[in-house]
């Protein structure tokens, strides 16, 4: 049964790693839903999943960076605020339950998704370099990722793609940043809530398949084109944004 375990977590990993590294989305929602769906309660679920996630977004970033995704003056703005945000957020989600705030998250992510949409089917692939409310963005990002158990890359990947930024450089510099973001908030949760022994399984199956998969999804993304890439973008946020509002309401 424990070898089984491992197995799923590290189909799931995989999964969500590929689908991340490629759309800069959806690795902490996808690993999140599993665990709460085995009954794990939401602040130890989060505290799991970003502690693979340290894992995996280090290989991801990385991947990323050498590949040529990543732009240094996003990276350094998105940086300190989305650090600040995920260790706030996390410190909270051991007192509330951060499922209170999910609904009103999801109805601005649909936004941005039907807003990508909207500019992927109906306006020239122009992309520009987003340089305004980087800094509370950041910070939204973090603090949701921490209290939602993901978040960062359907916000802040979503946010800026909706206002115009280049895709593949979003992608990859928000990437890079989770990195950081996870790590202060691994750490956070170690603090607060102790060991994590007890889920150590579902820790390593995650971090296996995500290592196994940040690699070649970094490689993607590099290869779809930034029109193709806001149509797969804007599809996932609509998609994940319906179920999460459905789910709060049933």
């Amino acid at each position: 049964m424990l070898t089984q375990s491992i197995l799923l977590f590290i189909a799931v990993g995989f999964l969500a790693q590929m689908i991340d590294g490629a759309l800069g989305m959806a690795y902490g929602v996808t690993s999140t839903t599993v665990l709460l769906g085995l009954g794990v309660p939401p602040a130890l679920a989060s505290a799991s999943v970003h502690a693979a996630e340290v894992f995996t977004t280090g290989v991801s970033g990385f991947s990323h960076f050498r590949l040529g995704n990543v732009r240094k003056q996003l990276f350094l703005s998105l940086l300190i605020p989305g650090v600040v945000g995920g260790i706030l957020g996390a410190y909270i989600l051991t007192e509330i339950d951060g499922a209170i705030i999910k609904p009103f998250v999801a109805a601005y992510l649909l936004i941005m998704g039907l807003l990508i949409l909207y500019k992927a089917f109906r306006t020239p692939a122009e992309p520009t370099e987003v340089k305004r409310g980087l800094i509370p963005l950041g910070f939204f990002g973090g603090f949701m990722d921490a209290i939602g158990g993901g978040g960062w890359g359907p916000i802040v990947t979503s946010t800026l793609v909706a206002q115009g930024n280049h895709p593949r450089f979003t992608v990859g510099s928000v990437n890079l940043v989770e990195f950081f973001v996870t790590f202060a908030e691994s750490v956070t949760f170690v603090l607060t809530l102790g060991s994590l022994a007890a889920y150590w399984h579902a820790i390593v199956g995650l971090l296996i398949g995500g290592i196994v998969a940040a690699p070649l999804a970094a490689y993607v993304c590099k290869l779809i084109p930034p029109r193709a890439l806001m149509k797969l973008v804007g599809v996932l946020i609509t998609i994940l944004s319906i179920r999460t509002i459905y789910l709060a309401l049933a």
